[in-house]
């Protein structure tokens, strides 16, 4: 929901591809916890279809939560009832650590819309680059007949990566936001300059969050492009160095990749 640039970026993508393009509006509540913000996360449905009809989707799919949740749904993951659907290894670090329960939710509405749409191909931004490795994951294992197909980051001008989630950003708190992605570029230029240790990649990373002093870094992670296991060399594989921040009450989240690309 609350679709932008990014989600835009994704739409072309799969036009260059597909003969048909469908797109699915929902926004999942299993994939939020009982203290987050799903009844303030922004929908503007109207908008949505309007902005894919004006880039020449084919279909929209908006369903509605007891469509998806026939059994019902509650945010608390000790009483829900009906299927679920977790990817192991890979759901818990990361992300995975400060919203434990995220990508079991993902991982479920997203199963349940390959069902429902029968994709050939499915186009997903690296923006949510921990979702891409734990849904590629869950494509592989659960043998889905779908190509998966990652999208890079859609950003701003200044390289702040689009989210539905800047809106909440007054207009000072916006500027001083792309010091996550200047921090990042950072990383990778030392990483191009033949880095390939943890310790000096996160310090510089770190240290360009930390210096601007009204932000607030919840972690930064440098993990296996794959296994997202946490590394203390960067080896062939390549890394993803990645993290979330809060600039006021809006958290952010920003990667980049070392060594490969999408």
């Amino acid at each position: 929901g609350c679709l932008h640039d990014g989600h835009i970026s994704l739409v072309k993508a799969a036009q260059k591809q597909c003969s048909k393009v469908v797109v699915s509006v929902f926004v999942n509540p299993s994939q939020f916890s009982p203290d987050e913000d799903y009844d303030a996360y922004p929908r503007t449905v109207d908008n949505d279809i309007e902005l894919l009809k004006q880039n020449g989707v084919d279909a929209v799919f908006v369903p509605s939560v007891n469509t998806m949740y026939p059994s019902g749904i509650t945010m608390d993951v000790d009483k829900q009832e009906g299927a679920f659907v977790e990817v192991l290894g890979v759901s818990h670090q990361m992300e995975g650590k400060f919203r434990p329960h995220f990508f079991r939710g993902v991982c479920t509405v997203v199963c349940k819309l390959f069902n429902i749409i029968r994709p050939d191909k499915t186009f997903f931004g690296q923006k949510d680059i921990q979702q891409t490795v734990v849904l590629r994951r869950m494509v592989r294992d659960l043998f889905l007949p779908i190509e998966f197909i990652v999208v890079p980051i859609y950003r701003q001008e200044d390289g702040l990566a689009m989210s539905s989630r800047n809106r909440y950003l007054s207009e000072e708190q916006r500027k001083i936001s792309c010091v996550f992605s200047q921090a990042l570029m950072k990383a990778k230029a030392l990483y191009d300059q033949g880095a390939r240790d943890r310790e000096s990649i996160i310090k510089v990373a770190t240290e360009t969050i930390e210096a601007e002093k009204s932000v607030r870094l919840e972690y930064l992670s440098l993990a296996h492009p794959s296994t997202l296991d946490e590394l203390d060399t960067i080896g062939e594989d390549g890394a993803i160095l990645s993290g979330a921040m809060y600039v006021g009450t809006t958290r952010l989240i920003d990667n980049i990749t070392l060594g490969f690309s999408y």
